[in-house]
């Protein structure tokens, strides 16, 4: 029996960048947190603790700063690819890179100019895989938290001796998605991708007559391939935050779905893929990102 190396990266993950653009008395604030990874010809510090071939992952934060400061940020998209590229093509030894960057929202104050309150959890992401001379992107978003009322429903599964869950016609469906879409062809507008796919999520969310979160799921990936042509496929990641019905019976108090109790865990994880049958196979680009 031998044993061998398998697949293997490094690099630095989650360094915290904030840029300040002044344009006279206006700025503008990026917050983004970005993680660098390298891959190729590694196998000697791996076995030897030979380095000739390792770039430091404090080499690696640095670069995120000094190109911050070297050219705007601009899209997150852009920026990873710049960073992803610089790696590949200054490194001998490395054939492959990826970038994760996570924006982070700020709003201006009303009527100042440089003051910001943050906004919510919900964070726009990119994910840029350099090979060569080759790039895939996927983007996406993550903590968008939704809710609606009602519309939804869930009722004709399998009942056994465990089950207690009760059928409903009605209820509260709530979730925090986490979508991530693989981009296809060329001179993309980064920016107006995401308003518009980010757009196409939401409608189709409130949209959707709902008999099942998964039902939801397919309908809002089908909803994002049918009105956008750019992007291949879309990866959905929708846990089922739960809200019950309280039972005011005990008071004498009826409950019309007005009153519930919002529980965080445990919780139902519902999680899939939509994508064009006849989508490009991206191969590592797309499939060595975690499955959502």
């Amino acid at each position: 029996m031998a044993i061998v190396l398998g697949p293997n990266q490094y690099g630095k993950a989650e360094n915290r960048l904030v840029t300040v653009t002044r344009d006279g008395d206006v700025h503008t604030i990026k917050d983004l947190t970005v993680s660098t990874s390298l891959r190729g010809d590694l196998a000697e510090t791996h076995l030897t603790g030979d380095n000739a071939a390792v770039l430091a992952t404090d080499t690696q934060k640095n670069t995120v700063y000094a190109f911050a400061k070297e050219a705007p940020v601009g899209e997150i998209e852009d920026f990873a690819l710049r960073l992803g590229r610089h790696f590949v093509s200054s490194q001998e030894a490395i054939t492959g890179a990826r970038v994760l960057i996570d924006e982070h929202s700020w709003n201006r104050i009303e009527e100042n100019d440089h003051s910001f309150v943050q906004g919510s959890n919900e964070k726009r992401t990119t994910a840029v895989t350099v090979e060569g001379d080759q790039a895939w992107v996927v983007s996406g978003l993550k903590d968008l938290v939704v809710l609606k009322s009602t519309g939804s429903e869930f009722h004709g599964y399998p009942r056994d001796k465990y089950t207690t869950l009760k059928e409903v016609t009605d209820r509260i469906l709530a979730t925090s998605v986490t979508a991530r879409w693989r981009y296809q062809g060329s001179g993309i507008d980064w920016a107006k991708s995401f308003a518009e796919i980010r757009a196409v999520l939401l409608r189709t969310f409130a949209a959707k007559h709902s008999l099942s979160l998964q039902q939801t799921l397919y309908a809002m990936g089908e909803a994002v391939l049918e009105e956008r042509p750019e992007v291949a496929e879309v990866r959905l990641s929708m846990p089922n935050k739960h809200h019950f019905v309280v039972d005011l019976s005990p008071f004498g108090l009826e409950n019309d779905n007005e009153v519930f109790y919002a529980a965080d865990r445990p919780y139902g994880l519902i999680e899939g893929t939509v994508l064009r049958d006849d989508a490009e196979d991206p191969g590592q680009a797309w499939y060595s990102l975690p499955a959502f």
